[in-house]
């Protein structure tokens, strides 16, 4: 859904079709950080963070892509950033909204779907 949502922001900020923002919504979504694994999905599968255009300034490599694509790569990686945490924050509120707090008292029965229980 997450990136359902993005390819969407992307159509409504760019124009064109979906296909044509894939590449660059799958590297910002590779490359940015995911709680429920503590890390970008880059650096879990390789081990080390992803080197992108967003680092090309600093080592000098700017010249070699050209001054105005690394810019605009850059930038269009900045607002893919900025789509997915408003994507995943309103996937969060989706699913807040319907989990409920459940208390249990001492005695209670629960179905365990796991097949460990711990107990007398």
């Amino acid at each position: 859904q997450t990136l359902e949502d993005l390819l969407r922001m992307c159509v409504l900020d760019w124009g064109g079709h979906w296909a044509d923002h894939l590449c660059l919504a799958e590297f910002a979504y590779n490359n940015s950080f995911q709680s429920s694994i503590c890390m970008a999905p880059f650096e879990a599968l390789y081990g080390r963070p992803c080197r992108t255009p967003l680092c090309w300034t600093q080592v000098g490599e700017r010249s070699m892509f050209g001054a105005t694509f690394v810019q605009e790569t850059t930038e269009k990686i900045r607002v893919l950033r900025l789509n997915m945490k408003e994507a995943q924050d309103r996937q969060r509120s989706y699913a807040d909204r319907r989990r409920r707090e459940l208390e249990f008292q001492v005695g209670d029965r629960v179905l365990s779907q796991d097949g460990y229980v711990e107990g007398p």
